[in-house]
């Protein structure tokens, strides 16, 4: 391609667009001229950089397409309109994408949680060789450890140092995605032995009432939210093995956008289960009550992701940012 024949012969459409561009105010056939000349020089960018990748012109297209791009979108305001549209679309809608990810991680983990348990609860041979008699007592005691552990600590203090806690494992799921996911099957095997060994511990004392009484209260909660955040890494894992029809640097590139927006949301969420865990589990309220407060919280999650999800994602909601906000694609030569 001779460049300087293409610039002559296009260089009035671009400065054109260019003049467009930059005006205030556009009538109804400056507008749909705008749009024609903006889709036109997007072309044109995509054929030179197919072409003949001229670094000068290059450079000078891709700016007028970006202010061209800005000016048929218009100009964006961020405030609360986007935050409340963050929570009642996009991270529904990422949430119940995903959840071809996540439920199974969770069915998974509860499954070898309860084999560990009973596992610890009916061979006393393996509780004594992972815990001494004495330390075992003073665990599982009306008032020891397991059950001191939730108030002997500031209720506020807690709960900051629980949603830290709970958050720094989540991160570890989402962002250990990106080494295969192999990082995420590691986290989510040390939550699920602990979790098995307090649930088996309590219940070879006879108190796992008390135990599922202090558990259940932030527990539902806080765990859907790990086996979210370990689903929504492994995932991110399988991607690059397979990023299907895109190719892998744009499958990444949407799955990293989607998971970083669910971090947030995430966030939110396990802030939620460190309130209860600090404030609701360790109450004078009745064992059904504060149970019930668990109960109620989990289902209102699984409304939120799989009702209102899924009704974001039949409108064509991804959970990625807004379509304004991400670059375009040029079309590029095989």
């Amino acid at each position: 391609m001779d460049l300087d024949v293409f610039v002559a012969t296009h260089q009035g459409e671009w400065a054109r667009l260019d003049a467009l561009a930059r005006r205030r105010r556009l009538n109804g056939d400056e507008a749909d001229e705008l749009v024609t000349l903006y889709q036109r020089t997007t072309g044109h960018l995509a054929k030179v950089q197919a072409a003949a990748p001229d670094p000068a012109l290059i450079g000078r297209l891709t700016g007028l397409v970006s202010r061209g791009r800005s000016a048929v979108t218009g100009a964006r305001t961020n405030g609360w309109q986007d935050v409340a549209r963050y929570y009642t679309v996009s991270f529904p809608a990422a949430l119940y994408r995903a959840r071809r990810w996540w439920m199974p991680v969770a069915a998974v983990s509860m499954v070898v949680t309860v084999l560990i348990a009973w596992w610890m609860a009916t061979h006393p041979e393996v509780r004594n060789s992972l815990i001494a008699p004495d330390e075992l007592r003073e665990l599982t005691r009306p008032g020891g450890q397991y059950e001191a552990y939730y108030s002997d600590r500031p209720a506020s203090s807690f709960a900051a140092q629980v949603w830290t806690n709970n958050a720094w494992i989540a991160v570890q799921c989402l962002i250990f995605g990106i080494a295969l996911g192999i990082p995420v099957l590691v986290v989510m095997w040390v939550n699920v032995v602990n979790l098995g060994l307090g649930v088996g511990l309590m219940a070879s004392a006879g108190r796992l009432d008390i135990f599922l009484g202090l558990l259940v209260p932030h527990g539902l909660l806080e765990l859907t939210t790990v086996f979210v955040s370990g689903g929504l890494g492994l995932r991110l894992g399988w991607t690059l093995i397979d990023p299907g029809p895109r190719t892998r640097a744009v499958a990444l590139a949407e799955q990293g956008r989607s998971i970083i927006g669910m971090g947030i949301g995430l966030a939110t969420v396990l802030a939620v289960a460190g309130v209860l865990e600090a404030f609701v589990t360790p109450s004078g309220l009745p064992t059904w009550a504060r149970i019930s407060i668990g109960v109620v919280a989990e289902a209102a999650f699984l409304t939120y992701a799989l009702v209102l999800g899924r009704k974001a994602a039949a409108s064509g909601e991804f959970g990625d940012v807004d379509a304004a906000d991400r670059a375009d694609l040029q079309p590029v030569a095989a």
